[in-house]
């Protein structure tokens, strides 16, 4: 059974079930106690499952993720909680150094099962320093997989999963999504790792998305559908691994690619699916592959500046019409 709940309580589900399920689970991050979080997203978990599973951190990127780190290595399974991505620069270092390559660097005697929750995107005017997508930071990290979701369902679903798994995850969570309502399972409800969901079938071009802008892409796709234009949209769901087959299916069909995501086109992550197309998929293609971006440029407070920046659906649509 399911029912509507919203993204920031799929997210609060998903932590109490596998909380409840496995005690080897704990959370920990600025304010995930007492406050349950920037954002809510821990609200009520201390209180149920005391301060020492959820665990109020001093402010800092590096203790908290290096205590993650620790914690990984001698088999717990810890949640690090980063409400803005933005300053996951303080622990790029434990990132690229420690939480990718340790189990790797000891030769699997120990495992990494441990979670990075991450809140990105913008439209919220909080300016340059609160409003990135830097999820490509993490995609070139081996040993580190990243999954980002466009609504409540699959944000528990995935969530769930990451926390079980045996490696270290970036979830990624956009500020915008946090009030979305959906229909979401109740109890235990897992999405594997790795698989894409067409969450829109057509024939005349494949869009490509993942995280908010799924949204943005279903709501051009039936603008365009109006005008005769048949998109299917495909939802990754997962960056690393990528279910590139999923797309390659699409495009057999449709021989037509854009990609679209939130992030600055600049080396962003569509760049490398627009790279895994051109090197194995090239003769699907009857039309160049295009991409939907932020410019490369910093996120403006303003929030007409900011609406400019952000990809929108006429973006997309030009987009999809110069194909032909």
């Amino acid at each position: 059974m399911s029912r509507v709940i919203t993204y920031t309580q799929a997210i609060r589900e998903a932590q109490d079930i596998e909380m409840a399920r496995d005690p080897n689970v704990f959370i920990c991050g600025e304010d995930v106690g007492a406050y349950g979080s920037a954002f809510g997203q821990t609200a009520g978990l201390m209180k149920k499952y005391g301060p020492m599973r959820v665990l109020d951190t001093p402010l800092s990127e590096t203790a908290i993720t290096s205590l993650g780190v620790g914690a990984a290595a001698v088999g717990l399974r810890p949640i690090v909680v980063h409400d803005f991505m933005d300053f996951m620069g303080v622990c790029m270092d434990e990132m690229l150094n420690q939480v990718s390559k340790l189990a790797w660097m000891v030769g699997g005697q120990t495992k990494l099962s441990m979670v990075i929750r991450a809140q990105a995107g913008a439209g919220i005017s909080a300016a340059a320093q609160h409003s990135q997508s830097i999820e490509s930071f993490f995609t070139h990290m081996p040993g580190i997989k990243v999954v980002a979701s466009s609504n409540p369902a699959d944000m528990k679903g995935l969530l769930e999963s990451a926390i079980r798994d045996d490696n270290p995850v970036v979830v990624i969570e956009n500020k915008t999504l946090l009030g979305m309502e959906g229909d979401v399972p109740e109890g235990e409800y897992l999405i594997p790792i790795g698989e894409a969901n067409v969450v829109r079938e057509g024939a005349d071009v494949t869009i490509v998305s993942y995280g908010m802008m799924v949204n943005k892409c279903l709501h051009a796709a039936g603008i365009m559908a109006s005008e005769g234009i048949s998109a299917e949209v495909i939802d990754i769901r997962s960056l690393i691994p990528l279910d590139k087959d999923a797309i390659f299916r699409s495009l057999a069909k449709t021989n037509r690619l854009i990609i679209v995501h939130e992030a600055i086109g600049c080396t962003g992550y569509g760049a490398e699916i627009a790279a895994i197309v051109a090197e194995e998929a090239l003769d699907y293609l009857d039309a160049p592959i295009k991409r939907v971006t932020a410019p490369f440029t910093h996120c403006p407070f303003s929030p007409p500046l900011e609406q400019e920046y952000v990809p929108n659906e006429d973006k997309i649509i030009a987009a999809v019409k110069s194909l032909w």
